[in-house]
């Protein structure tokens, strides 16, 4: 059976930069879509903050990430990696069809999966006002009214983010205190601009067809119902990353995120990881993107080193 020298699992921001610096380098990587492929920008409208790209939907911004990946010389596989053995020196990793493959260097930009509220609309109007990132997307709602659903450090970063751009900012928690850090907490509740509803959770989103305009809350206490109008709801109840192929195989933090032990090795050398597969604390496309250049480099040097 033929042995790759690269093969990497996932193609959002970091997979395809992966890619892009292992085909330059002569890797011919493999590179796996997995089950969503372009990762969570697939799921946005327009991006800002990509640098000399003033204005660029997600998807497209993906779409010629891949077509430029793909002219470099990477090759695709539209399938998904759920099983991977790591213990001997060439790497054993099977995809959703049972077909096996054999590799020198391993390359994960799995990814997280944010976590979603499942209810009424979410769907519908995901990416039109239903978002989770503030950073990205904040800047077009200025001086809307907008809504933060969480009580952690996440959720309370993108409120004071938000103070940036509008002073019409409604936090939902569904517990009576907040679960952020201390700090964190009084950055929000000293803010006149931050209005918080303790003890709400969300019981459906409202729209035009096109777009966000309102929320329906549910009182846990009293069970009463109110509406909010909104023109963007950001999420932030936390991420999953999408490690479940690797567990047991390499570390992972309590959370599940891969741990990095130097650079972009992981626990097991040859494979390396990129990307919000790894990192809870920035989680921009521009930082995946990083990155995946600098796992790609790694694998390179570790190919080198062990004339694989």
């Amino acid at each position: 059976m033929n042995t790759e020298k690269t093969i990497i699992i996932g193609s959002g921001p970091a997979g395809l930069t992966a890619g892009m610096y292992s085909a330059r380098a002569q890797l011919q990587p493999l590179i796996f879509e997995g089950s969503t492929p372009g990762g969570q920008l697939m799921g946005t409208t327009y991006v800002d903050n990509w640098p000399s790209i003033p204005h660029i939907l997600g998807p497209e911004l993906m779409m010629q990430m891949k077509q430029q990946t793909h002219t470099l010389g990477a090759r695709f596989a539209a399938r998904t990696i759920t099983r991977v053995d790591f213990s001997q020196d060439t790497f054993v990793l099977w995809d959703n069809k049972n077909t096996e493959y054999h590799a020198h260097s391993v390359i994960i930009t799995t990814g997280a999966t944010p976590k979603r509220l499942g209810c009424a609309g979410e769907d519908t109007y995901w990416g039109k006002g239903v978002t989770t990132c503030a950073v990205c997307d904040g800047a077009f709602y200025k001086n809307k009214p907008v809504v933060i659903v969480g009580g952690g450090d996440t959720a309370m970063e993108n409120a004071s983010f938000m103070t940036n751009f509008t002073n019409d900012i409604t936090i939902i928690h569904i517990l009576d205190t907040l679960t952020a850090s201390k700090a964190m907490q009084e950055r929000v509740l000293n803010n006149p601009s931050i209005k918080i509803r303790y003890m709400n959770t969300v019981g459906s989103i409202e729209g035009n067809g096109t777009h966000v305009t309102g929320i329906t809350l549910t009182n846990k206490v009293t069970g009463e119902t109110s509406s909010v109008a909104t023109d963007a709801i950001f999420i932030a109840i936390g991420s999953t990353p999408n490690t479940a192929p690797f567990k047991g195989h390499i570390e992972l933090d309590n959370y599940g995120y891969i741990v990095l032990k130097q650079f972009t090795q992981t626990s097991v050398k040859g494979v390396f990881a990129a990307g919000d597969v790894t990192d809870y604390r920035y989680r921009q496309a521009i930082a995946s993107a990083g990155t995946g250049c600098m796992a790609a480099l790694d694998a390179e040097r570790f190919l080198k080193e062990n004339n694989r």
